[in-house]
């Protein structure tokens, strides 16, 4: 068997493994390793390598903005910060048909911003608006449908984990693709807002309605985000300003959001051991799915198959939009099986040569920011897809009372509207390089 037919057998038999539950980090690996074994003939070159991969994943400075976007995220929920934020949002907005609803997303939108998490966004928001929309008397397939579909601003809306993974990989600049997913991240929360409006108005039975909040509560409400305000201002100015780098910001962001839980009284010695704790365990499930990524794309490299793949399918002769359909839809297929962090250290290596060596009519830097932040946006319908996407068990997880058949209902139409909006950015890539080009 040459050394391409092993690296494409792989496929199915890495599918096979996480089918049967082995831990996906593990899974690469174990590809990886054996993969390169038989093509070496020998473990000698292979336990070299294994040193020399774990070295040179791990002493990337670059990925230091993971652990600190995670504890940004810990702290945000400990200083009721996802509290306040969605208190305003639904002052504002829950008497309007379906409003609570869409005060969910707002304040997942809001919360996206200093949380690069999408699971974290779900997992916090959930436990905050949940109760709310159940006591204004929203469904159970509504009610968790909007919070699982809100909860991937976490990763759309910067800071993002996945798009610092992407850079990494890719070699390309994080601040600028912080700034191109600004407006697909708020084209995401207008186009879940616009599908709220349109359920309700369809199942009038499964939103209630409230009260208009008196003004004067309103602007409280409003005024209680200040904190989130001035970390996200300071974050994000600070990254595109030069006043530091992405992974300085993040650091300057942790401890604006330990500042503000502190203060609000919700950060106590016993509670900043279980953020550094929760931190570090999703700090190490990340990290061993990307060492593990890293020794299966080190196999991949040598079996030449991703540049054999690239050269097979410029030479068929396919439009370049054509060639970028079918990876985007492989994209939609493998989110049903796979998580979005794995998917994207999984595939990059192959499809990213593929589509640089491809026409689009932009310069090669615009490219690498649009196809990332249009796998970034596949790679988040893939959180909400049955039947494993991740934000949707997070979310039933927290309403156990509800099936998880009514949260697969509820969230379609905002799986319908994700697709939308892929179509208009893929068809469209001016709207994704809009922010990028008037700043430049």
């Amino acid at each position: 068997m040459s050394s391409i037919e092993l690296a494409a057998w792989s496929f199915p038999i890495l599918l096979g493994l996480i089918f049967v539950r082995v831990p996906i980090g593990l899974a690469m690996a174990l590809c990886g390793v054996v993969g390169a074994y038989f093509i070496y003939g020998t473990p000698v070159p292979l336990l070299n390598q294994l040193k020399h991969v774990a070295y040179t994943t791990f002493a990337n400075y670059n990925l230091s903005v993971v652990p600190l976007f995670l504890l940004m995220g810990q702290f945000a929920a400990l200083g009721g910060l996802s509290r306040s934020l969605f208190k305003a949002a639904e002052a504002w907005m829950g008497h309007w048909r379906g409003g609570v609803a869409m005060a969910a997303v707002g304040a997942c939108a809001g919360f996206g911003a200093i949380c690069g998490s999408s699971l974290a966004t779900a997992a916090t928001m959930g436990q905050v608006a949940l109760p709310e929309l159940r006591r204004a008397g929203y469904s159970g397939a509504l009610s968790t449908g909007c919070l699982a579909a809100g909860g991937t601003l976490g990763i759309l809306i910067p800071p993002s984990v996945v798009l610092v993974i992407y850079a990494i990989l890719t070699e390309q600049n994080i601040a600028k693709l912080f700034l191109a997913a600004f407006v697909p991240g708020i084209l995401a929360a207008i186009g879940y807002i616009i599908v709220i409006s349109i359920y309700v108005r369809f199942k009038p039975d499964s939103a209630g309605r409230m009260e208009p909040a008196p003004m004067a509560e309103r602007w409280r409400a409003l005024a209680s985000t200040w904190p989130v305000m001035v970390i996200f201002l300071t974050v994000v100015g600070g990254i595109y300003s030069g006043l530091f780098t992405p992974t300085e910001g993040a650091a300057v962001g942790a401890f604006g959001t330990g500042l503000a839980a502190w203060l609000s009284g919700g950060l106590s010695l016993k509670s900043l051991r279980e953020s550094i704790y929760g931190t570090a365990v999703a700090t190490g499930m990340i990290f061993m799915i990307v060492l593990g990524a890293g020794l299966y794309n080190t196999f991949l490299a040598l079996s030449q198959l991703p540049q054999e793949l690239a050269q097979w399918v410029i030479g068929m002769g396919l439009s370049p939009w054509v060639v970028l359909s079918i990876i985007l839809v492989l994209y939609l297929l493998l989110g049903c099986v796979m998580d979005s962090l794995s998917m994207i250290l999984l595939t990059i290596p192959i499809f990213f040569p593929m589509i640089m060596g491809l026409d689009f009519g932009l310069p090669p830097d615009e490219k690498a920011i649009w196809f990332g932040i249009l796998v970034l946006i596949v790679v988040e319908v893939g959180l909400i897809t049955p039947p494993v996407g991740m934000n949707l068990f997070v979310i039933n997880s927290l309403a156990r009372d509800v099936p998880i058949a009514h949260t697969y209902r509820g969230v379609m139409p905002f799986v319908l509207s994700d697709l939308v909006r892929t179509a208009i950015l893929t068809a469209f890539p001016a709207i994704t390089l809009f922010a990028l080009r008037i700043t430049s």
